[in-house]
């Protein structure tokens, strides 16, 4: 069969890596990817921005199955003309993807079918943001109600830093039109938990579980990014937890979904904080997520294809997923000046070295390729990736091909799974 991914970036390439497995795949292509996907794929221009590039590419291809990696064509409505067209495509609809594209739809919902989630205020103007900050506690929250790839999320420290953060998404200076509308929320202390499900519309089915590492800094210090690293582990979540996520988190959400007619199919990422009052959503992510889908599917020992044609065949069932009890882990290699502003076209060398490690597979983020050689071409630029028995060899192998790779500016955090580390 032929399949198509959609997107560009370090979980594009570990689909295509997963995906390449399958014996049932004959033809495998990436539009647009990148320099390293390049190698394992059929790479091919497209829009991401336009339905209408997207939707023509898949008149030209004809796939038999296509996989959209990131958010953006889910909030175009890609799944939805792919399937009017008779397309198979996996990911949920535009309406089902609200629950990612519109954090205040997401707390509004939660709050209707009582799931667990933090204390919050939804504020359309400066004004309402000062008298809603009455009501919280320090630190605060403050979060652009759209799409900010990763990025429109602040803890203020002081309510007046909170009313100034408002007022910026606002202007749209910050994070453009992803602030017109902002969510105030009460600041949970605990471990983040990535716990994602694969859902058929009614039925569901857990993935392991990651954790993210969010800030730039090691030690959890400055700005949230996209995602600096994660690991996955077996002891993450027990049998117990896992169980009580899927029945108080998970389903109740794909159900409340099914109930205000927006079926939920594809992958449901819930960001979850494990707080001292149990486990609360952050947030949703209405697909795989991003550097977590790395370490997950490195873990994966079963056929990908066959998982996601249950979601779209309304057949999803605990066994569309055997998973290896090794742990994996992977760190973010950044440019230089990422979150922020940052320089592109620097030459990255050691990349072959880096592969030669033993369990380590490097998938390129933010890369070209020229003449031969890879060059940086985004903020994330690398997700060095390992597997091993234990988390802590697993640790040492992405590290020691980390160092084995060099380009300008390169920054990554250097303590990625550590407090997972300092609990053994």
């Amino acid at each position: 069969m032929k399949v198509l991914v959609l997107g560009n970036g370090g979980r594009e390439h570990a689909l295509v890596w997963k995906l390449r497995q399958s014996a049932r795949v004959s033809k495998l292509y990436c539009a647009p990817g990148n320099g390293g996907i390049a190698d394992e794929a059929e790479c091919l221009p497209v829009d991401l921005k336009s339905l209408e590039s997207i939707v023509a590419l898949g008149e030209r291809v004809r796939p038999d199955l296509t996989v959209v990696g990131p958010e953006l064509p889910l909030t175009l409505g890609v799944v939805d003309e792919f399937m009017r067209r008779g397309w198979r495509v996996f990911g949920p609809t535009k309406d089902a993807a609200r629950l990612e594209w519109s954090k205040s739809f997401a707390k509004e919902f939660l709050q209707r079918h009582r799931i667990p989630t933090a204390a919050y205020a939804i504020c359309d103007s400066v004004e309402e943001v000062r008298a809603a900050l009455a009501h919280f506690h320090l630190p605060i929250v403050v979060k652009a109600d759209g799409l900010a790839a990763g990025k429109g999320v602040v803890i203020a420290a002081s309510k007046e830093e909170a009313a100034t953060v408002a007022a910026e998404m606002f202007s749209g200076k910050m994070v453009g039109e992803a602030g017109r509308r902002v969510v105030l929320e009460e600041f949970l202390k605990g471990d983040e938990l990535s716990f994602l499900v694969l859902s058929d519309g009614e039925r569901v089915a857990p993935l392991v579980a990651a954790q993210d590492h969010k800030r730039i800094g090691d030690g959890d210090t400055g700005p949230n990014t996209g995602g600096m690293g994660a690991y996955s582990t077996a002891e993450i979540v027990d049998d117990k937890m896992r169980d009580w996520l899927v029945n108080h988190i998970a389903r109740p959400v794909v159900a409340g979904m099914k109930v205000e007619g927006a079926e939920y199919r594809g992958v449901l990422y819930c960001g979850l904080m494990m707080t001292a009052r149990g486990p609360m959503v952050l947030e949703f992510n209405c697909r795989f997520g991003d550097p977590e889908t790395q370490p997950i599917l490195m873990r994966l020992e079963s056929d990908l294809v066959e998982a996601l044609e249950a979601s779209i065949e309304g057949r999803v069932s605990e066994g569309d997923f055997k998973w290896s009890r090794d742990a994996s882990v992977c760190v973010v290699m950044a440019s230089g000046g990422y979150p922020g502003t940052f320089d592109v076209r620097k030459k990255i060398s050691g990349l072959d070295a880096a592969a030669e490690v033993e369990g380590v597979k490097v998938f390129h983020a933010g890369t070209s390729k020229q003449d031969g050689a890879f060059y940086t071409a985004g903020g994330r630029v690398l997700g060095v990736s390992a597997r091993a028995a234990e988390l802590e060899t697993a640790v040492r192998r992405a590290y020691e091909a980390c160092g084995k790779i060099e380009f300008e500016g390169a920054q990554f955090r250097r303590d990625i799974a550590g407090r997972a580390l300092k609990k053994k």
